[in-house]
Order: C-alpha cells, then sequence, then structure tokens
C-alpha cells in the first residue's frame, strides 16, 4: 500500500501487487476503478487475476475515499476529476521512469481515463489504454438509471454515496452547506450530482458537472492506442452515448458489443464454463 499526498492536503491510497519475478523497469499497469469500486471489485481482481502470468507492475488507484478511510476534505472524487490521476502518474513515473505505462478503467474510471487522454493529447504519461464500459454522455447515463431494472444497480450505489456524504457532514460540517436530512431526501443521481457532487467540486450544478466532465467530447484528443469496449445493452447507458465515427481520433480502437451488460461480457455455457471477454481482450489489446 502506498499513500499518496496530494497538493491540496487530501490523499489516495495506492495498492501495489507484489510480484517478485517482475523487473524494475516491466510495463506499468494502472487500473482505475469504477463509482464507488476499489481493488476487491469483482473486474478488478478478475483482470489482477488475468494479468499475474504477464509479471508486470500492477497498481490499482483508489479514488479519494474508497480504500476503506475516510479523506481529510470534505471534496470526494467524481467522473471528471483529472488532477489525482495526474498526481499519480508524475509519481509512477519518477518511481519508474523507464517502464512503459499502461492503464485500464471500468465505468467511472474509464470516464476520467479517457478524459485525461483527450486533455492530453501527445503529452499523455499513459502510453496505452483501455477503457471499458464508460459513460461517456453524463447526462444519459444519469437518467438511464431512473428507469426499470436499472434502478437496482441506482439504489445500492446512491446508497452508499448518501452514507459516506452523511459521515463528511459529522466530520466536517462548518465547510459543508448540506444537511443530513437533505441528503437523506435525495432519491436521484442528477439530485445527488446537483446538489452535491457540483458544489463541492466548482460546477454550476449538474447540468454544468456533466458538459464539462463527459469524456465523449475529448476522444478525438486521444494520441495513444487506446481501447474502448461498450455493450449496446449496458443498462447504465442508452444508445445516446455511442459515438460516432467521426469524433473518434485515428488512436481509438472503439469496439460495440450486443450484449455484454456493465462491466460485464459474459459468456459460455452457464454456469460451469463461462468467460469474461474483458479478461482475454484487455491484455491482448496490451500486449500487441
Amino acid at each position: 500500500l502506498q499513500r499518496v499526498e496530494l497538493s491540496d492536503g487530501d490523499f489516495i491510497d495506492l495498492d501495489w501487487l507484489s510480484d517478485p519475478q517482475a523487473d524494475i523497469n516491466a510495463p506499468i499497469l494502472l487500473l482505475l476503478h469504477g463509482l464507488e469500486g476499489s481493488k476487491d471489485s469483482k473486474y478488478i481482481q478478475s483482470i489482477l487475476h488475468k494479468m499475474k502470468s504477464y509479471h508486470w507492475n500492477i497498481v490499482v488507484m483508489h479514488f479519494r475515499g474508497c480504500s476503506d478511510e475516510i479523506n481529510r476534505l470534505p471534496r470526494s472524487y467524481h467522473s471528471g476529476e483529472i488532477e489525482d490521476l495526474k498526481a499519480v502518474l508524475a509519481i509512477v513515473r519518477e518511481q519508474h521512469p523507464e517502464s512503459v505505462i499502461i492503464a485500464a478503467g471500468f465505468s467511472l474510471g474509464g470516464n476520467v481515463l479517457l478524459k485525461y487522454l483527450g486533455e492530453s493529447g501527445e503529452d499523455s504519461l499513459i502510453n496505452v489504454a483501455a477503457a471499458i464500459s464508460v459513460p461517456l454522455l453524463l447526462s444519459s447515463a444519469s437518467a438511464r438509471l431512473d428507469k426499470g431494472f436499472s434502478r437496482l444497480y441506482k439504489n445500492r450505489l446512491l446508497k452508499e454515496l448518501k452514507r459516506k456524504t452523511v459521515e463528511k457532514i459529522v466530520n466536517h460540517s462548518p465547510d459543508l452547506s448540506l444537511s443530513v436530512s437533505q441528503v437523506e431526501k435525495i432519491d436521484t443521481f442528477y439530485d445527488f450530482d446537483d446538489q452535491v457532487t457540483a458544489p463541492l467540486h466548482g460546477f454550476g450544478g449538474a447540468v454544468d458537472y456533466y458538459n464539462r466532465s463527459s469524456s465523449r467530447q475529448f476522444l478525438s484528443g486521444i494520441a495513444v492506442p487506446t481501447l474502448i469496449l461498450h455493450a449496446a445493452d449496458d443498462p447504465f447507458m442508452t444508445k445516446d452515448v455511442i459515438p460516432e465515427e467521426n469524433e473518434l481520433s485515428g488512436s481509438v480502437t472503439f469496439e460495440l458489443s450486443g450484449q455484454g451488460g456493465h462491466v460485464g461480457f459474459i459468456y459460455g455455457g452457464w454456469p460451469w464454463n463461462t468467460r469474461c471477454y474483458i479478461d482475454e481482450r484487455v491484455p491482448s489489446w496490451f500486449k500487441s
């Protein structure tokens, strides 16, 4: 575990996969989890298991407050926050100056990754990337989560976000204009982003946050080989999030499957012979 002190006095935690066979100059694989995820998320554990045989140096970046320890500041993380990623990349590059840096982002982590790549362009410290099940248009994803089966995901994630927010109100009450009762009344992602995410991170409301943080607008600026995996039946998305070909830079490979769900892509005979396409496609992309 490596604790990274940030310029604003807060911190984030990096979890390194210890592999005695990994050379100091072997590629670095940086993994970015999704909303309220961590190194223990199933998709992170799955890719970690698959990549062990590569003998690379692998690190999971935890977003603020996602490593089971409350942060010092009222602010948290969000889909468009790339400054923390920049800080981590600078440290990784300093510690491993000769290594290729490879990154995989899942869901929210994929949005952060793509936004960073698009804004950085040729100056990216990441050499190769993959982004899986990314909410490329945050407004559409937010609205989709209030419909049908997707509400099951919404209720679970929103409950955890509200719990953490209440905890921060208790610990940072002089710095937060929200009350516990206000937070408890929130029942949609839009309201959470409008009342919590936006004001805590300098946005003028949920719409402003969505417009400025959605990664789709940055895809044309990506300058390093980047794979984007997306499923048409993703319960977090609508077809509106799928970019047009002219929105992609020549460095982006966009793969759309009819099925796959959200960070799933499971296929094969159920239940004893299932396989995960992510665990096959992403490593092969990186290796090639």
